[in-house]
């Protein structure tokens, strides 16, 4: 998958994922956190498989933010 569509898949999951998980976070960090969770998702995805189509790297993109969030508030709420 080129590097620009796994950046705009990644932001719009990382947004879509904050939202999910209810998190009062602003645009720039949710698609940030999004493109980190396309990056890792995308790593995983291609580690399974061969061939990605872009629905696939979506989810994995999606799951890839909302476990990253998850972490994220695992650590916020230690301090």
């Amino acid at each position: 998958m080129p590097v620009v569509l796994l950046i705009v898949v990644g932001a719009l999951a990382g947004v879509l994922a904050t939202r999910l998980m209810r998190m009062q976070t602003d645009l720039p960090t949710a698609m940030i956190i999004g493109v980190l969770g396309a990056v890792t998702g995308g790593m995983g995805f291609r580690f399974l498989m061969t061939s990605a189509s872009w629905v696939g790297a979506f989810v994995l993109a999606l799951l890839g933010s909302l476990l990253l969030l998850w972490l994220w508030k695992q650590y916020q709420g230690r301090r």
